[in-house]
């Protein structure tokens, strides 16, 4: 039964016109002399903006999600990645992207709107030859910054310059590829704006440190989708302020995701998009998702704080760091990226580990949901001693097998039996009654 109030969130409508404008921007670009590229939610999107305002990018994992949605076209995507001999062990976004080109068609209708560059960061292990095979497919020009230099807490001066350095190299690959003369003042504004975007959607998931949680997460994967298409854009900043307000508006008011909530749980990995549902199963034993590593870092950025918590890393603009060139802007901006959470796990487990517990203590969680993602290496790489480790510290765990961006990987039923058990361990029971 229902103990707390709740109400949709008023800026939903927004963020849903946002992300389709987004898409749209990006197939219709070339019928104004626009430019489009194409690279993965962490590409460093605030360089290719120097090239003018009519630059648009299409992010590839945000669209294989996309596409993960439309089960009969996911499908045909995967049919076609299949058919051309690629194994369904592959990263299930990229074998989505790669069979929307084979197939030449655009999710958003019509055909596959070609990039006129690829544009990528190296860490994933998929990432380099996602793009180095598209690129073969679309004979479009490619260029890679390879940015595993190691965690961020060991950074040193040479390991930031060897990205930094990567970054002013690529803007004049950039000039050379389209034939435009690069500007500075808008990179260095679309900086400030991708720093804006990630800092604030850091203090967004701060506030679901509240009870009730003003956020679920399902929720949440409509709102932080934004910084994976455009982190650098204005609107983008201008929109997780106005998110960032309402959020604050709904603690304030009491206002709750789940109005029966009693137990808080978090997860971890991109979910199974097509089965979504998992997280109103959720609901009906009052738990709330209330974020997870992935949806807060992937692309939040953040800091420990003074007192030791974990909260929104500040911005340069913040510590009243007037930013005035090219070199100062890209170094900057390397460095605010190379502290991405979700980097940080790739150089050894325990560290997501650490963060998980940070997130499990002040959050108040009280289970943790592993989801054994077949479709994504790079993020399921260490799971398993991650759940060793949250055991360890006596903390809750399950886990379910399945696939982001692949549905025959997942089986709904499995899934909702192994939640069934976790809650039972947690001494929840099933409501069958909503408000």
């Amino acid at each position: 039964m229902a103990k707390y109030p709740t109400e949709p969130l008023k800026c939903w409508k927004k963020a849903k016109e946002l992300r389709e404008q987004y898409y749209l921007n990006y197939a219709r670009a070339h019928e104004t002399g626009g430019i489009r590229w194409s690279g993965s939610a962490w590409a460093l999107d605030a360089i290719p903006a120097g090239l003018g305002n009519d630059v648009y990018s299409l992010t590839g994992e945000p669209y294989g999600a996309a596409v993960a949605l439309d089960k009969k076209f996911n499908q045909e995507c995967q049919n076609a990645a299949e058919s051309a001999g690629f194994a369904r062990d592959l990263c299930a976004y990229m074998r989505t992207y790669w069979g929307s080109i084979y197939l030449d068609k655009y999710l958003f209708g019509g055909p596959f709107p070609k990039p006129d560059f690829n544009f990528q960061s190296q860490i994933c292990c998929s990432h380099a030859k996602w793009y180095q095979h598209a690129s073969k497919l679309e004979n479009t020009p490619v260029n890679f910054i390879d940015v595993s230099v190691g965690p961020y807490k060991d950074l040193t001066e040479d390991r930031l310059m060897y990205v930094v350095n990567q970054g002013l190299e690529s803007i004049e690959w950039m000039e050379k590829v389209t034939g435009r003369k690069y500007n500075d003042e808008l990179f260095i504004e679309a900086v400030k704006n991708e720093m804006r975007s990630t800092s604030l959607w850091a203090e967004i998931c701060c506030l679901n440190k509240a009870k009730p949680a003003p956020l679920d997460e399902k929720t949440m994967y409509s709102l932080y989708v934004l910084a994976t298409l455009s982190k650098s854009s204005k609107w983008c900043a201008d929109f997780y302020e106005e998110c960032r307000d309402e959020v604050k508006d709904r603690v304030a008011r009491g206002i709750a995701a789940v109005p029966n909530e009693r137990a808080r749980v978090m997860s971890d990995t991109q979910p199974p998009w097509a089965f979504l549902k998992v997280f109103r199963y959720l609901e009906e034993f009052g738990a709330v998702s209330i974020g997870s590593l992935y949806t807060f870092g992937l692309e939040g950025i953040w800091e420990t704080k003074p007192d030791g918590s974990w909260g929104p890393r500040t911005t340069p603009m913040e510590q009243g760091i007037e930013i005035t060139t090219r070199e100062q802007a890209m170094r900057l901006y390397c460095d605010w990226n190379l502290s991405k959470p979700q980097w940080q796990h790739f150089y050894d487990p325990r560290l997501k580990t650490e963060m998980m517990k940070t997130i499990v203590k002040e959050w108040g969680v009280d289970g943790v949901m592993l989801h054994l993602n077949r479709g994504c290496e790079g993020l399921s790489l260490g799971i398993m001693e991650n759940r060793l480790g949250l055991a360890a510290a006596g903390i809750p765990v399950m886990t379910y097998e399945g696939n982001m961006g692949d549905e025959r990987e997942f089986d709904i039923g499995r899934t909702q039996n192994r939640v069934d058990s976790f809650m039972e361990t947690l001494n929840i029971k099933r409501d069958f009654i909503h408000a």
